[in-house]
């Protein structure tokens, strides 16, 4: 090549022309980069945005906290007085409680719905909308869904949408805590008989401390809670310091929320429980059977189980179910240690978010707020 001026010129020329054809070309990508986030902020926006969400969500005749098909808590069924309470109202053989303190049964209406809302935003603030699609399109359409629900499943609070769905399930969707629950049986039964065959609490009561009794047509329920819609109960919880232990070991356990029980419950021969739902399809609920005698049975969506001493049955309660025991008083009673687990198909995500939405206490309605 003959190195010239001219040469040099022409070589500076279409250098500066390859230089302002690659500026456009990266302009024309920035571009197009700025205009895709223009409409992914969009996007976001109309699924996110405040006015359009509550709107939907607030729209229509459900109402979150609500009792719907006949629910009543176990631990309200002991507040009333009497057969039938002064706070229960019994509708088509459903009873229902009427207690301010349980989270479940308050008919809070769009109260709840607001407050259910506005945590949700805010543990969006805080952490993340990623992973919520579900846990958001159930908050947007809970009044619909809880109202076009089939009667044989119809949880009364919260219900998350997609999630695979069976009255029963396997132990191997949660077999670590349930292979833990079924090796911890003696340990635990033995807890049970140290609980139940203390003096009764006091002078008039046939229960030993700790223990609350429930209302059912026929026969007795009692229930010792070593956590109730997730706040431990301190004193209990000293009287079974191995019980309280396995709890802490169970990878699946509902520990920080108002959809977190567990408790050893007893039937005394001739009890029935009526049939009700649960308040939510995002647990599973665990029996384990420590006292299990003939003729007692448990009912889920129209398929009966039996209980079996040392073994876990896995069930979903927010289907319609019921529980008897129609032995003798030779019998004795039917026992079992009862944990609820997350659903296995809630993400680690959907855990945490409903972890935080439904805190004990969070979606309290306080003078002032």
């Amino acid at each position: 090549m003959e190195w010239s001026l001219e040469n040099v010129r022409e070589m500076v020329a279409g250098g500066m022309q390859s230089i302002r054809e690659c500026e456009i070309c990266a302009f024309a990508i920035a571009m197009c980069v700025l205009l895709l986030f223009m409409w992914y902020c969009y996007r976001v926006g109309r699924e996110h945005g405040s006015s359009p969400l509550r709107g939907r969500y607030l729209a229509g005749p459900g109402r979150i906290g609500g009792v719907v098909g006949g629910f009543m808590s176990s631990d309200c069924r002991g507040r009333g007085k009497g057969k039938h309470g002064s706070m229960l109202e019994e509708q088509n053989g459903f009873a229902f409680c009427q207690s301010s303190e349980c989270f479940r049964c308050t008919s809070a209406g769009e109260s709840l719905n607001q407050r259910l809302y506005h945590s949700l935003q805010d543990y969006a603030k805080r952490y993340t909308w990623s992973g919520m699609g579900r846990v958001h399109k159930g908050v947007r359409d809970q009044g619909r869904y809880l109202n076009s629900r089939p009667t044989i499943q119809r949880p009364e609070v919260f219900f998350l949408p997609d999630l695979p769905s069976a009255p029963f399930f396997s132990r191997e969707v949660q077999r670590h805590d349930v292979e833990l629950l079924e090796q911890s049986f003696p340990a635990l039964l033995a807890e049970f008989e140290s609980i139940y065959h203390q003096p009764p609490a006091r002078s008039g009561s046939s229960l030993p401390p700790g223990w609350k009794a429930n209302s059912t047509p026929r026969g007795q329920w009692w229930t010792y809670y070593l956590v109730n819609q997730g706040t431990p109960l301190v004193l209990n919880v000293r009287r079974c310091p191995r019980a309280w232990r396995v709890l802490g070991q169970l990878r699946t356990f509902i520990a920080n929320n108002v959809f977190g029980n567990a408790c050893f419950s007893v039937l005394t021969p001739g009890a029935l429980i009526t049939e009700h739902y649960g308040p939510t399809n995002v647990r599973l609920r665990c029996h384990l059977g420590l006292r299990v005698p003939p003729s007692c049975e448990l009912v889920v969506g129209g398929e009966p189980q039996c209980w079996s001493e040392g073994s876990c049955l896995l069930f979903d309660d927010s289907f319609l179910h019921r529980a008897f025991h129609e032995g003798g008083a030779e019998d004795g009673p039917r026992v079992v240690f009862m944990v609820d687990l997350w659903h296995p198909n809630v993400a680690a995500a959907e855990r945490q978010a409903l972890d935080y939405i439904f805190t004990p206490g969070r979606l309290e309605d306080k003078e002032g707020k």
